[in-house]
This record gives C-alpha cells, sequence and structure tokens, in this order.
C-alpha cells in the first residue's frame, strides 16, 4: 500500500524524501525525526519518523497537519565494503549465523536492505572500518530456534580458527531467542580462549526506525578492539534508549522480555562492562584477559540430555521413560530446586539406571540448596547433582557438555559442580 495522493503531493512539493529530518504538527502534537521508508502494511495517510531517542512515530497527514523539512538528509549510495579495510587496523572476524540482525536500513537515506551475505551486514555500520579491519562471512543464515548442537560445533570451531590465525576477535549475529544457549555452549566448548567472542543481536529488525541493529554491532567491534576481556559475551542494549549496552557472560545472560531492546539480563551476578555509544567502556565484574597462545575447540557434546520444568502435578509415569532413556536431565525446581516426593522417587530410579539429574531453581535468581528441607534432603539421597547458581539453561548445556568429555559418573559430578567458566559463583552478589 502505497502513501495517499495528497500525502504524496504533499511531500513531492516539500521535496521531502527518505533520509530527511522533517518537522510535523498534527493534532495538537509536534515531532522532529528522520523519514522513514512507507511499508506496504503502513495506512496511506500516515508517514514514519525515527526519534532522537530511536523509537519510531507513526503520523497521520489530515488537511491541517504542518509539514517541514528541517535538514536534507546526506544521500549516498551505500556499498558492501571490502572484507578487510588494508588500514593495519586489529582484525575482527564477523560469523553471520542469521536472525533478526540480519537485515539493515541506511541510516542517513532510510533506504531498507537486506543484508545477503556477512560483507552487506557490516556495510551497514560503515564506521566499523574506523575502528578495525573487518573480515566477515556467513556460516548459516536460520532463525535462532533452528540452531542446534552441530552447529554449535561448527562455530566453535570456526571462532578457534579464526583467533589462532590472528584475528582480535570474532563477532557472532545472532538471533536473540536462543543466543544464551549459543553463548554457553560455546564458553564450555572454547579451552583457553585468548581473544573476546561478542554474541550480538538485534530486538528490533534494521528495517524499523527504532532497531538496535547498528548500535549494537558497532559496540561489539568497539569492545572487541579496545577492551582487554577474552571471554564469550552477549552485548545487547541495557536500556530503551540508544545510550549504551551491556557486555554480559555468556553462561550468565538471560533473554528477560519478548521485545524490549533491553531484553537481556545477566542472572546471578552484575555484567562484565559497559558500552556508551560514544565510545567509552566502563569495566564492571573481574572478567578473564587477552592472553597469548592457541584456543581450543572442545566441541564433544552429548544431544541425549533433556531440560524439563517442575510443576505441580507433574506426573512420575509420564516422564519415568525421558529419564530413563536420557543419558542426562536438569530440572528447573520450584524454589530451592524441589520436585513433588513422586518426582524424588522418579529421579532416584533414572539416577540408579546411570542417568545424571541436575537440580536447578525456575526462581532464576539465588542458589539451589537441596540442605533446608525434607524434599531437598530426599534429592540428594536419590543422587540428584545441585546446580548450584547456574541458569537451567545454561546446566542444560554444560551438563551435555560434560557428558560429551566424560563417561565416569564422579567425574561428571566434580565437574557439574565445578565453576568452569564463571556459570557457578561462590558468593551472591545483590543487583544494582
Amino acid at each position: 500500500m502505497s502513501y495517499s495522493s495528497h500525502v504524496n503531493d504533499l511531500l513531492k512539493r516539500l521535496g521531502a524524501a527518505e533520509g530527511d529530518l522533517l518537522n510535523i504538527k498534527s493534532e495538537g502534537r509536534e515531532h522532529n525525526g528522520t523519514l522513514m521508508p512507507h511499508h506496504e502494511f503502513s495506512h496511506p495517510d500516515v508517514v514514519v519518523l525515527k526519534l532522537k531517542s530511536g523509537y519510531n512515530v507513526g503520523i497521520k497527514i489530515t488537511p491541517s497537519s504542518e509539514v517541514s523539512v528541517v535538514r536534507k538528509g546526506e544521500a549516498r549510495e551505500k556499498k558492501p565494503r571490502p572484507q578487510a579495510g588494508g588500514k593495519g587496523k586489529k582484525e575482527v572476524a564477523v560469523l553471520g549465523t542469521g536472525g533478526t540482525i540480519a537485515s539493515y536500513v541506511d541510516y542517513r537515506t532510510g533506504a531498507v536492505h537486506p543484508a545477503l551475505a556477512a560483507g552487506d551486514l557490516v556495510a551497514a555500520v560503515p564506521e566499523i572500518a574506523d575502528i578495525c579491519d573487518v573480515k566477515a562471512e556467513v556460516l548459516f543464515s536460520i532463525f535462532s530456534e533452528n540452531m542446534s548442537v552441530d552447529r554449535w560445533q561448527a562455530l566453535a570451531g570456526a571462532v578457534a580458527d579464526r583467533i589462532n590465525a590472528g584475528a582480535e576477535g570474532c563477532i557472532i549475529p545472532h538471533g536473540t531467542d536462543t543466543l544464551g544457549y549459543t553463548s554457553a555452549a560455546l564458553s564450555f566448548m572454547l579451552e583457553d580462549l585468548t581473544r573476546p567472542v561478542v554474541l550480538v543481536g538485534a530486538q528490533r529488525s534494521s528495517d524499523r526506525p527504532s532497531s538496535d541493529a547498528y548500535t549494537n554491532l558497532l559496540s561489539a567491534a568497539r569492545f572487541i578492539v579496545d577492551s582487554d576481556a577474552a571471554e564469550v559475551v552477549a552485548l545487547m542494549h541495557d536500556s530503551p534508549s540508544d545510550l549504551s549496552a551491556a557486555v554480559h557472560r555468556g553462561t550468565r545472560v538471560r533473554k528477560m522480555h519478548t521485545s524490549r531492546r533491553d531484553a537481556f539480563r545477566s542472572i546471578n551476578s552484575r555484567p562484565l562492562a559497559r558500552v556508551d555509544f560514544e565510545g567509552g567502556i566502563v569495566p564492571i565484574s573481574p572478567y578473564r584477559k587477552k592472553s597469548s597462545g592457541k584456543v581450543a575447540a572442545r566441541t564433544e557434546m552429548e544431544t541425549n540430555v533433556a531440560l524439563l520444568q517442575f510443576y505441580p502435578g507433574m506426573s512420575p509415569s509420564l516422564f519415568e521413560g525421558v529419564l530413563s532413556k536420557s543419558r542426562g536431565a536438569v530440572f528447573a525446581g520450584s524454589g530451592l530446586g524441589h520436585v513433588s516426593s513422586d518426582m524424588v522417587k522418579a529421579i532416584a530410579k533414572a539416577v540408579k539406571g546411570g542417568t545424571a539429574v541436575v537440580m536447578t531453581s525456575q526462581c532464576l535468581s539465588g542458589r539451589v540448596n537441596l540442605n533446608v528441607y525434607d524434599t531437598g534432603r530426599d534429592l540428594i539421597s536419590a543422587g540428584a547433582i545441585p546446580g548450584e547458581d547456574m541458569l537451567p539453561e545454561t546446566a542444560y548445556v554444560k551438563l551435555m557438555w560434560v557428558l560429551g568429555q566424560t563417561n565416569d559418573g564422579k567425574k561428571v559430578r566434580e565437574l557439574m559442580c565445578s565453576d568452569l567458566r564463571g556459570e557457578i559463583s561462590d558468593r551472591r552478589e545483590l543487583d544494582e
């Protein structure tokens, strides 16, 4: 659906084009913003402006509306940049996986472009060439819910190869829905990591005026080049406005909102750092630092692991088959990590049969403690492994990785109770 004739004529008369800064007074309100593309699903009398805050607003143009061009946008053709800038800057590898972030809008002209290749995605952020030389490629282009163990393994291998070949770090554009799982998987798979690996996504696709793709990508590059960190992290907005991004440890991060730009949070831990969109980096928590040496990709994973959430009335008979056929299972229990008495019996039977069972809490914040109530003590007697303060999904990915490394039950318990990549803390930190 295109603009109505009177809106189209008005914009032509003003010489207004996508990317221009407009002032619109309509129905008692005044807005200043960048004129954005008119989509097929937009109302023919509505124009969309990108506000200074980064959000978009749709404004219905009526005969009484006053519209003026405040400033013309800088019209320029966006061309994909070379894989490397050739300026002697540090090289950053961009490994595309797909997701909402894999599309872009030219913020100067308002033109929308699909990012069909990693080079196109990077071309959406021309300023990145002032920070680093980029070597970009697409490993796969999928919705994040289609991420799988074999893709984690391919990704870990590619990251190790790029860093061992001299890259200063890796940016991984990724869909947000399962970004936390992938960041945890890479955290465990990449041993002796010497450079940062930054997973970055977008809650708003780049064909939306409120997109967070541009700032997140640019901040990821700055963090890799300008910080001394060497961990797997997730970098996303830490407020609804275009002010700064938080850098979350890969084993602690969780998506906590379906659509907000600041949807990601560090759970049971503070973020590692904050990157303001002017370029400053503020460390917040201790982290592993850059070093020399080779990165090892230990990608063996046991796929026959279940992640179950306890609920009142959970039927043991329904899940006994799942438990008995799985090499491992992680329960998101109630409160301190509890299940019903009937499920305790099912867990005891599964453990006796060789299934490793780990207890976490669906409360997310706080620590599992199986020593307080009778149910917890019964779980200990049943052979359940306490998940400490790990997120259920982190414990799930970790158990897959641990079972890929060893078949020894005692070693499995030891590794699951040990802090390997910052997933377990020895003390509780209060939120800011």
